[in-house]
């Protein structure tokens, strides 16, 4: 990922905490003849390995996964807001407009994991998850043949991820004026996205 030195993200924590709350990633890899995506779910373990483990599965349908045993590494791409800016909110002139945006690339090679205790265990955690802030969360409490075969659909695996890499695209390097007429603008959109921008460019001390 091409980052500028005053976009990066270098703190470990803010990546961690980032990815926690930016699960739904989208994991890539190079395919035989053209690259493959999917949308998938992800749980960061950062404590297994230098840089932490993701943990996930996808549908056996999905032919993605049968690329994993080769040894070759693939990319997550974890998004959090973004927004459009535009150079009508600067002081300055002349300008163009531009794209704020966060996001954190995690690179490994996955493991495949075919053991249903080790599934079943995984899918407790991600249905946990996701479920702990409903006033009555859900439980995987199924029948015993449902859940077999709901298990046997799915492929389980492991990324350990060898390089993490996080971007913070937040006008560091414009003027101050030109940052903070950027906050004034994104702030009076009424697009979620926008405003979240302008909270994190306030937070990144950006126009301030």
């Amino acid at each position: 990922m091409y980052t500028p030195e005053h976009f990066e993200i270098t703190d470990r924590d803010e990546i961690a905490a980032f990815m926690v709350r930016h699960s739904f990633a989208l994991l890539v890899d190079a395919g035989e003849t053209a690259p493959v995506a999917s949308h998938l779910p992800l749980i960061y373990d950062r404590d297994r390995g230098p840089l932490g483990t993701l943990v996930g599965h996808m549908a056996k349908a999905n032919p993605q996964w049968r690329r994993f045993a080769d040894g070759r590494e693939v990319l997550v791409v974890f998004w959090g807001p973004h927004a459009y800016v535009s150079p009508s909110w600067y002081a300055g002139a002349p300008n163009v407009p531009t794209w704020n945006y966060i996001t954190v690339h995690a690179t490994g090679r996955p493991r495949l994991n075919d053991d249903p205790a080790a599934a079943k265990a995984m899918l407790e955690r991600l249905v946990d998850t996701y479920e702990a802030s409903f006033e009555t969360p859900w439980r995987m409490d199924l029948p015993p043949n449902y859940e077999r075969g709901m298990i046997g659909a799915i492929q389980p695996f492991e990324i350990e991820i060898t390089r993490l890499e996080g971007k913070a695209k937040l006008s560091q390097n414009r003027q101050p004026q030109d940052a903070a007429g950027a906050v004034a603008g994104l702030e009076a959109q009424s697009d979620p996205e926008a405003q979240a921008i302008a909270a994190a460019m306030r937070k990144a001390g950006v126009g301030s």
